[in-house]
């Protein structure tokens, strides 16, 4: 058998460990088969390793002196693999555009990464889904994100806005879903009074929407029901089964078992937002990613048919900055 530095990494951890057992633990290993492993290495290097004893085991001048080496080369090799791939890493950039974007919109960060692929075919698109706007905005300010697709309800300020830059791209109402056998399923619009007496679903955020959805319910009279707050395929699923009447955007698409429809009065809203560093994009690149945002919701604005048949019927939908719905 030859010296690996696994079997380096072996001796280093037993004598770290002071005993057998610790080791086996920190290693995931039986105690039996550390042990037989143990034997190996030392028949490879001729002669014990650590002396056996009641409290646990301690290094012989042989293990002594594997142990210094290790302390030695076990680094230097640690070293060279994080150098080799910070160097790899550095050679792939030069070579190809990364776009690391994030986003609490799975369906329109699907459409802007396609948009993207399509207008930068040798660009490396990278995706990171979360349902909270200020991680989105740690990450970017971390520099471990490069554009987030976020949003805020009403006029509410974005997360971290001293520091990042956010450009509203569109403007959506608040839509409602609904079980297509509820009796309201093919009404034109909802009144979301008529809703009183529902349990609700929503794609939990850490914005203020819950407390705005709370205060549109107690203009329209009434305070809401249980709220149970998941990730939009469940959501979905409790309003399919007809557990609840859910809150979406009015982007969602058409879904089979589910009718979407606006609420009258157009009670709630939500903005659609990019976020970068402006420290760390440059404003061409900022520009085009916007310009792609912009286009990918009015895609799926159009995959969507309640939200066209709520333009077709007067609806208004935005897509400037600070323009009012």
């Amino acid at each position: 058998m030859e010296l690996e530095l696994r079997h380096l990494k072996t001796v280093r951890t037993i004598a770290e460990a002071g005993s057998l057992t610790r080791a086996a633990t920190a290693l995931g290993l039986a105690q039996p088969a550390l042990s037989a492993q143990l034997r190996r290495i030392e028949r490879t290097l001729g002669g014990e390793l650590f002396e056996r004893g009641r409290h646990g085991v301690r290094a012989t001048a042989l293990g002594e002196l594997v142990l210094e080496r290790a302390r030695l080369v076990l680094p230097a090799v640690s070293e060279l693999q994080q150098e080799a791939v910070r160097f790899a890493r550095a050679r792939a950039g030069r070579k190809a555009q990364r776009l690391r974007l994030g986003s609490t919109h799975g369906p329109l960060l699907g459409a802007l990464v396609d948009l993207l692929a399509a207008a930068a075919p040798d660009a490396q698109v990278t995706t990171h889904a979360s349902w909270s706007e200020r991680e989105l905005a740690a990450l970017l300010a971390e520099g471990r994100l490069d554009f987030a697709v976020a949003g805020a309800c009403g006029n509410a300020t974005p997360p971290d806005a001293e520091h990042l830059v956010w450009q509203e791209f569109a403007v959506d109402p608040v839509f409602v879903m609904l079980p297509e056998a509820h009796p309201l399923a093919r009404a034109p619009e909802v009144e979301l009074a008529e809703l009183a007496d529902e349990e609700w679903a929503c794609v939990p955020g850490d914005g203020c929407f819950a407390d705005c959805f709370t205060a549109a319910c107690a203009r329209a009279g009434f305070s809401p029901g249980r709220m149970y707050e998941t990730d939009i395929a469940s959501c979905a699923h409790l309003v399919q089964v007809g557990r609840a009447v859910g809150l979406c955007r009015a982007t969602f698409p058409t879904t089979p078992g589910i009718a979407t429809r606006p609420l009258a009065g157009t009670p709630l809203r939500w903005r659609h937002l990019l976020g970068w560093h402006p420290a760390t994009q440059r404003a061409e690149t900022a520009a085009t990613v916007l310009a792609q945002a912009r286009s990918a919701h009015t895609d799926a604005a159009a995959r969507s048919e309640s939200y066209a048949d709520w333009l077709a019927g007067g609806g208004h939908r935005t897509t400037g900055p600070g323009l009012p719905l």
